[in-house]
């Protein structure tokens, strides 16, 4: 092993006290992952809509004021000027203003309504894709680490091989060709590990920019660990979770809601508005009087009363937002329909990935013991002189090769099981915790 080697991968050899789980590594996500800072933002601004869609059912009161300056010639026609007067006037009002029928803004407050629900579902999408970004992240490290490890394994193997083979060339009893073998074999393992090193470091990239730190030792799978089957085992029951209670579904449902109070709100702009106002001021003025001049007057002011507006013509604009707002509404019900047919493909893809995942680990744990006895036998034969120097190799390779292949086919199952959950808007810290179970912190990577 090179040294630039060994500094990418040694924190993954360390000290088992030191392993961090998934929850862990979930927690850290929760804290540092912009993603899901900006959802948890989003989430906080969309709560707003209700209060701003009340307001437009609620009293407003305004206080206004104003000061004037004046400068007027009072004069007799074809005569002289009488007075020039330069003055400030000055007044204040109190207005008070009640809706009492404006149907647009009932309806904005019902959409306001949905509107939060839309913010919050889409929050638990965001907490959901944090935890499957998350658990991907982490298994892809894990794996990376497996198969660095099992591409070692298989160098050093392939040059024990290699130093046999040489000398068992230089004593005469095997052919150069079993050295050139032996040796095309590990400049191959020479180059799966610098690949397997450069994914290493890829997937530990990866990992840090959800988490915000670089990621120490990670806690592999247990040996004992037992993957189970989805519960319930019928897939149709998945589905039809699925194209109910999905994220996304909820969210085009809202959206649909949403498109259809709108429809409502533009229709309404043909209603008429009636509205309680209520005016109290004052202002001091000045005003000429034949025979006094210039006078100063103060007034004091109360006004109530009911104020009706019906709309008559605008231009087209009502009837053009009501069109606008019916195909609007229909592209929100045909996004709703995909939204279920796609969350119920999603529901069978990951349910199936599971169940084949089962099914695959299961076989390769049997390969796995297969062929390490095939390796066994074929190093047993060679020493006797009845297989040859090629026949070990291909042994060794198909160990390293089964044993990788089980490690992902276990990782990719729990990432199933997450994402067959994430599909039917059930995935939460449950999950995460379940699967954070089956890990044993004392085998950290």
């Amino acid at each position: 092993m090179n040294k630039l080697a060994w500094l990418i991968v040694s924190p993954f050899f360390a000290s088992p006290l030191f392993a961090t789980d998934l929850m862990q590594v979930y927690r850290d996500a929760q804290d540092n992952d912009p993603t899901y800072a900006t959802a948890r933002a989003t989430l906080d601004a969309g709560r707003e809509k209700t209060p701003q869609a009340r307001a437009g059912l609620l009293p407003s009161l305004t206080l206004s004021g104003n000061t004037i300056w004046n400068k007027n010639e009072v004069s007799i026609h074809d005569g002289p000027t009488l007075s020039k007067p330069q003055y400030n006037s000055n007044g204040y009002q109190l207005t008070l203003s009640q809706p009492l029928f404006r149907w647009q803004n009932w309806v904005s407050y019902d959409q306001s309504k949905l509107q939060v629900a839309q913010a919050e579902a889409n929050f638990v999408q965001a907490r959901q894709d944090l935890i499957l970004r998350v658990s991907q992240a982490y298994f892809d490290v894990v794996y990376a680490v497996e198969n660095l490890k099992a591409v070692r394994a298989n160098k050093t193997a392939i040059a024990q091989q290699l130093e046999s083979a040489k000398k068992n060339f230089e004593v005469g009893t095997a052919t150069i060709t079993d050295t050139h073998e032996a040796q095309a074999r590990y400049d191959l393992a020479s180059a799966q590990e610098i690949a397997a090193e450069s994914d290493f470091e890829v997937k530990q990239h990866a990992l840090q920019a959800i988490i915000g730190k670089t990621p120490g030792p990670l806690a592999t799978t247990r040996k004992d660990a037992e993957l189970a089957m989805p519960q319930p085992s019928d897939m149709n029951q998945w589905v039809a979770a699925a194209e109910k209670d999905s994220i996304t579904v909820q969210v085009q449902q809202a959206n649909a809601d949403i498109a259809a109070r709108e429809l409502d709100k533009q229709r309404a702009g043909h209603y008429p508005t009636i509205d309680l106002v209520a005016n109290q001021g004052h202002s001091k003025s000045y005003g000429f009087i034949s025979g006094v001049g210039t006078t100063p007057f103060d007034t004091d002011y109360t006004n109530v009363g009911v104020q009706l507006n019906i709309p008559l013509f605008q231009g087209g604009l009502t009837v053009s937002r009501q069109r606008e707002a019916a195909a609007n509404r229909m592209a929100a019900q045909s996004a709703l329909e995909t939204a279920r047919r796609g969350a119920a493909l999603s529901a069978r893809q990951y349910y199936l990935g599971v169940t084949n995942g089962l099914a695959q680990v299961k076989a390769l744990k049997a390969a796995l013991v297969s062929s390490q006895s095939a390796l066994e036998s074929n190093k047993l034969g060679y020493e006797v002189g009845v297989r040859i120097n090629i026949d070990v190799l291909n042994a060794e390779n198909q160990v390293y090769v089964t044993r990788r292949d089980l490690a992902k086919a276990t990782l990719d199952t729990l990432v199933s099981q997450l994402r067959l959950k994430a599909a039917t808007g059930a995935l939460g810290e449950d999950d995460v915790a379940q699967i954070n179970a089956l890990l044993d912190p004392s085998t950290g990577l």
